[in-house]
């Protein structure tokens, strides 16, 4: 059983950490923990190492995105929620590769395994909801869906990002033709 200080002091250092390495991604171990206000030593007892962190930060952002599934489906109708589920995906995805320089490549075959698996339950979740109100094609494929996806975080942000509308002919291609 954690400690509740140890809880906060972890949760303390992820929050740091992500805006820290999010601002400028040579952030040093050091300037983490003084910035969480924590010393050296519970830093690296919670993270070995800067690949430890970072891994955490990005699995941290997964189980978030993961937990918002029922809320979503709760709130939206399911392609409007696969809709703002998949743009949430997508700047996960894209914080992911961003911190591709910290992660050796064996990290990144890491993370994306175990992510994987709830990552395609979630999709299949949003889907079935789709296909069960009848709004998405009966035959579509949370692996098919995930892997189109992964062309949204390579398009170019800032005033030209194409994701929005890539994303638009990937859910109009979901949608269940109308009859």
């Amino acid at each position: 059983m954690v400690r509740s200080d140890a809880r906060e002091n972890r949760a303390r250092i992820l929050q740091v950490a992500r805006a820290a390495f999010t601002e400028a991604g040579d952030v040093s171990m050091n300037r983490v923990a003084q910035l969480a206000g924590v010393g050296p030593g519970t830093l690296y007892r919670n993270f070995p190492t800067r690949e430890a962190l970072v891994l955490a930060i990005y699995q941290d952002e997964v189980d978030r995105l993961l937990e918002t599934v029922p809320e979503l489906l709760a709130r939206l109708p399911p392609l409007e929620a696969l809709r703002e589920w998949t743009v949430d995906l997508v700047a996960a995805m894209r914080k992911k590769h961003g911190l591709g320089d910290a992660l050796s490549p064996g990290a990144h075959q890491a993370i994306t395994e175990q992510t994987y698996g709830p990552v395609i339950a979630a999709i299949t979740r949003l889907l079935d909801a789709g296909k069960a109100d009848g709004t998405i094609r009966a035959d579509a494929d949370p692996r098919d869906f995930l892997q189109l996806t992964g062309a949204l975080w390579r398009a170019a942000s800032g005033p030209e990002d194409r994701s929005p509308s890539m994303l638009a002919l990937i859910l109009d291609g979901l949608s269940a033709p109308t009859r």
